[in-house]
């Protein structure tokens, strides 16, 4: 905020600067044939913080529906996950992807 003098009143103006909240994004896992359904749930319980049946539920999307939402993070902190995990897949020599979506489409 910051406070300004009006010349011909004498008074004092308040102005406010208004914030915004930083765009959402959306952590995607998509499915493959090749990685590991238990490997999917050790990865979102461990990044992602999901417990064992919540990853359950999304892994089951994942391979039903081909995607599922992991998560949703402001974007330096979906894009560290993506790398973070997609690091950790091909470790394990798992071709699983994951993307990071601006929250709101489809």
């Amino acid at each position: 905020m910051t406070r300004r003098n009006t010349p011909d009143s004498g008074t004092q103006t308040l102005d406010r600067t208004t914030t915004q909240r930083p765009r959402l994004y959306r952590v995607l896992l998509i499915n493959d044939d090749y990685t590991p359904m238990d490997f999917v749930v050790m990865v979102l319980e461990r990044y992602f913080r999901k417990g064992e049946q919540e990853a359950q539920l999304v892994m089951l999307a994942v391979h039903h529906k081909g995607r599922g939402v992991a998560g949703v993070y402001t974007r330096e902190v979906a894009e560290t996950k993506v790398a973070q995990v997609t690091a950790h897949a091909r470790q394990e020599g798992f071709p699983l992807m994951l993307v990071a979506e601006p929250e709101g489409e489809d």
